[in-house]
């Protein structure tokens, strides 16, 4: 298979022991601020979706050994490559060599604290699809990798879980992150019991709940 992710890591082991950081610790180097705001004004000017940036991220061949704001960063430089927008030279020098190509949107700094409130909806309510499960409809994930971005995690292939919400039509991510354009599907909140995913290692009521797009799942 030609696309490895290097993010789907839930349930695996060997990474040793999960240490969580203080919450409310947003940035840990003074460059971190810097590299999220060069990340939401380019993510602003429509040159990719946030799948494709998504995408860009997981498939870090050094995606293990860098920081969160590293991988950023990494993605950033490699959206950018792709689109012609810098070049290796330029991020070598760290400085700009060529004049700047035009942007479809550009985000101004008074115009950031609105465009934040009001996000990037991916719903798309009018989009005309067929909802082919309700809830309390018993369903399976399908049990295929896929050579593309997707976001149905690795733990939770070919498990049968529980519809517990419908959310409507979504933009479908697989697609979306592939550059192949949005294709809305119905989106659902499946939930799964944790011997299902995890076997009798799993904690005595343990309950884990994924969203799932209508193509991932079958009825069970």
């Amino acid at each position: 298979m030609s696309y490895v992710t290097h993010a789907d890591l839930g349930g695996r082991t060997g990474f040793g022991r999960v240490v969580p950081e203080d919450e409310n610790e947003g940035f840990h180097e003074a460059w971190e601020p810097l590299a999220l705001a060069i990340t939401v004004a380019m993510g602003a000017t429509g040159s990719w979706t946030i799948d494709q940036s998504r995408a860009a991220r997981e498939t870090l061949p050094d995606y293990l050994q860098l920081g969160y704001y590293q991988i950023w960063i990494g993605a950033l430089e490699k959206l950018m490559l792709e689109r012609g927008l810098v070049t290796e030279q330029e991020i070598a020098q760290a400085q700009v060599l060529q004049p700047a190509k035009p942007l479809a949107r550009v985000l101004r700094a008074a115009d950031t604290p609105a465009a934040l409130a009001r996000g990037s909806a991916t719903d798309r309510p009018d989009a005309r699809v067929q909802v082919a499960f309700n809830v309390g409809d018993r369903v399976r994930t399908r049990s295929h990798e896929v050579p593309h971005h997707t976001r149905l995690p690795g733990y939770a292939r070919g498990k049968v879980g529980t519809i517990e919400r419908v959310h409507g039509p979504h933009v479908f991510a697989d697609t979306s992150g592939q550059g192949l354009g949005e294709h809305p599907q119905p989106l659902y909140t499946v939930v799964f019991d944790g011997r299902e995913l995890w076997g009798d290692d799993a904690a005595p009521g343990l309950r884990v709940s994924i969203d799932a797009w209508q193509p991932y799942l079958e009825a069970a």
